[in-house]
């Protein structure tokens, strides 16, 4: 499967080498860096989104963020991100059962190994990426007793980076990257 468009044959030396560090980095073709080299401005303000990626943080650990960022990429239904957030998922511990519960297909509330914490990180990750955007007082009042004003920004900003491309790359027609091979 190929994206709608071609990335271009050039481009500029700042984005050359922005797109060999994240292809470096990666492992990967990033065809998305490669593609948004047709408008410099976008691949340079994706490229600044995607460092600056929470992956810990205090309490919000590796394994909590890498749920939201999978819980966010199931809600969003984006291959690309499925296949790019879910990779070595087991390296954080997160079991198969956990990845059915994640993808919707087993109830969130019967898994025992995701913790309280990592369920309403899940939960309000699923809630940012739905559209429209509709949060119940209860829920954000569990979500201001478990997290901190600092933990809950991250929850916010890493689901809605999430949620950034999977609209871009899915917009684009780019295909997975072949994380999950």
């Amino acid at each position: 499967m190929n994206a709608f468009i071609d990335p271009p044959k050039k481009f500029n030396l700042l984005l050359h080498l922005g797109i060999w560090i994240s292809e470096r980095v990666t492992g990967r073709k990033m065809l998305p860096a490669r593609i948004l080299a047709w408008y410099p401005k976008v691949a340079l303000g994706s490229g600044a989104l995607e460092s600056l990626v929470a992956h810990h943080d205090g309490k919000l650990n590796e394994r909590t963020l890498k749920l939201v960022r999978m819980a966010a990429s199931f809600a969003a239904a984006c291959p690309f991100c499925i296949d790019m957030n879910s990779f070595e998922h087991e390296a954080l511990s997160i079991n198969a059962e956990e990845v059915l519960a994640l993808r919707g297909q087993r109830d969130l509330a019967n898994v025992t190994t995701i913790s309280k914490r990592e369920r309403l990180a899940i939960e309000y990750a699923r809630l940012v990426s739905q559209t429209p955007l509709k949060f119940h007082p209860d829920f954000i009042e569990q979500i201001k007793a478990n997290f901190d004003e600092r933990e809950i920004v991250i929850l916010a900003s890493t689901a809605a980076q999430v949620n950034y491309w999977a609209r871009l790359t899915q917009a684009l027609g780019i295909p997975p990257a072949g994380f999950s091979e």
